[in-house]
């Protein structure tokens, strides 16, 4: 079989500060940057992206490879037009010159929006049909955060999500997605495809399929798979794949939410396994409640936590400034609360500051004087901290992460540098990227196993490598550029009905007159809070 592979990935905030212009896409920020043709192979091999692994699949079977490009972005703002259209028409090109194909498998992730278009998947998958005719399958791996279109889901012939928060599947999904293209070149034939919309925002760290409900959920996909396989009547008709999309809730599109994507040899078949899917999800809405903290009150009960014995830091996660959905790496809520706290044995990572860590590589290890470290413009009492601090080590910033999420990407966060300030180490970078390995912290001299807490910049895909080693996590909602609940987010385009978060406000369309939404929205949400707080609950 002769099969083209093209990649194309970005998770859009459209509330976030930054675009992601190309310069974007050929740095990475955390992914493998831009590449195309014979060069894909050997970037990504090794590493967990859906890509490598219908690579692997691909050269198991003895196909034809026909690498176009691949590239990916950290989460941000939308994409810009000169981005998308530079890299849409380089996949479009390459597929056009690559003579007959039998397959097409795309990596693309399912939540991103561009500045002149909302559903950036649909469109590029648009262009692959045009560009490959109806005659030849597509098959497509996505990120289970994908807010997904039903124009998209018609365009293609087969598409599978990850199953795991954090995304330690990455790569199996793609090995996955690769397989069901396999089975329609060699069969000939394309699975029926059913798809269904659910009703609720979840926020991202409760997204987690570490723990309930979430865990079971995923689990659940496996046994509607197998559903129908090899019973009499039914044989032949069993469900080929099944996927949950929880969406990604920071993006103010209509297809912004939860969704349910079957396929299977029947129509029937895969209604069938859909509603399954949505039913287990509506279901599911009262476990999704669960417990965050303030800055204080996340330092205060780290410290307990400390107290009682055992091994390993406590892990606070400062989920409103998580780069991997659009956070800027460099609020100081969190800084501030270590340092007030006078807390020892404590490090947080990544800040990112150019300037901070431009002046630690001036003075050299060992040399102190006075830092401005972090602090984000965007919000209004984020300023940078001012404080005395010791150069404890210095760094280019290139380091090759190993962990679970990030399986074997090498790394460029540029000049880096860790600060001490008293007990608090502070590690520094000058490029973006979310704190979800160890390394991330090794490279700049810190040992996360011996530190006492540890603060990361990240909401859930610091789990996978962090949660072995941790006597307990915290989420905590320092102010950041990323609401922890949608409900907090300033919505004007989603589709009626939508419940902002488990049991919260409906969206409603916006007004004619006021041109705002009423009830969902900011003031809703507000007013939902306060209710929540009458009964004890703590809410951000």
């Amino acid at each position: 079989m002769r099969v083209a592979f093209a990649g194309f990935l970005h998770e859009t905030n459209t509330f976030a500060p930054s675009p992601a212009d190309l310069e974007a896409f050929r740095r990475g920020g955390g992914y493998v940057p831009m590449v195309q043709g014979a060069d894909m192979a050997d970037a990504v091999r090794g590493v967990n992206l859906g890509i490598a692994g219908a690579f692997t699949v691909a050269q198991a079977l003895g196909w034809e490879l026909v690498p176009v490009l691949w590239a990916g972005a950290i989460p941000s703002a939308p994409v810009t037009r000169e981005a998308f259209e530079h890299i849409a028409e380089e996949i479009v090109a390459g597929l056009r010159l690559a003579g007959p194909l039998d397959g097409v498998f795309l990596d693309l992730h399912g939540a991103m929006v561009a500045d002149h278009l909302d559903d950036g998947e649909g469109e590029i998958a648009r262009r692959v049909r045009e560009a490959v005719g109806p005659g030849v399958p597509i098959s497509a791996a996505l990120d289970l955060h994908g807010n997904i279109s039903e124009s998209f889901v018609d365009v293609v012939d087969a598409l599978v999500g990850f199953r795991t928060y954090p995304h330690v599947d990455m790569a199996a999904t793609g090995a996955a997605a690769a397989r069901l293209l396999d089975h329609m070149m060699t069969t000939g034939t394309r699975p029926a495809k059913a798809f269904r919309r659910m009703s609720y925002l979840v926020p991202i760290p409760f997204q987690s399929t570490d723990f309930s409900p979430a865990r079971e959920l995923y689990s659940g996909l496996t046994a509607i798979e197998g559903e129908g396989e090899g019973e009499g009547e039914g044989e032949g008709e069993g469900v080929l794949s099944a996927s949950l999309f929880m969406g990604f809730p920071a993006a103010d599109i209509a297809d912004c939410g939860p969704t349910a994507i079957a396929l299977a040899a029947s129509q029937a078949a895969a209604d069938d396994a859909a509603r399954a899917i949505a039913a287990a999800y509506e279901a599911a809405e009262p476990g999704f409640e669960n417990v965050t903290f303030t800055p204080g009150e996340a330092v205060a009960e780290a410290r307990r936590l400390s107290g009682l014995g055992g091994h390993g830091p406590v892990v606070i996660a400062d989920t409103q400034d998580n780069p991997g959905a659009g956070g800027v790496s460099a609020t100081t809520g969190m800084l501030r609360a270590l340092i007030e706290a006078d807390v020892d044995g404590a490090a947080i990572g990544l800040i990112v500051d150019p300037d901070a860590a431009q002046m630690a590589h001036r003075l050299g290890q060992g040399a102190s004087a006075e830092f401005r470290i972090g602090g984000h413009h965007g919000l209004p009492d984020d300023t940078p901290v001012v404080v005395e601090a010791v150069v404890e080590s210095v760094s280019d910033g290139k380091l090759h992460a190993t962990g679970p999420y990030y399986g074997g990407t090498r790394l460029d966060l540029g000049g880096s540098a860790c600060l001490r300030i008293g007990g608090v180490r502070v590690v520094v970078t000058s490029q973006i990227a979310q704190m979800a390995d160890r390394e991330m912290f090794r490279f700049a001299g810190v040992i996360p196993e011996e530190q006492a807490i540890l603060v990361v910049k990240s909401s859930t895909h610091f789990r996978a490598d962090f949660a072995p080693i941790a006597r307990g996590i915290i989420v905590a909602c320092a102010p950041g550029p990323m609401p922890f609940n949608p409900a907090d987010l300033p919505f004007t385009r989603l589709r009626p009905g939508l419940r902002l978060s488990p049991n919260g406000p409906e969206f409603a369309t916006v007004r004619a007159d006021t041109g705002r939404p009423e009830p969902g929205g900011k003031a809703a949400a507000l007013q939902y809070h306060q209710t929540e707080n009458q009964h004890g609950k703590q809410i951000c």
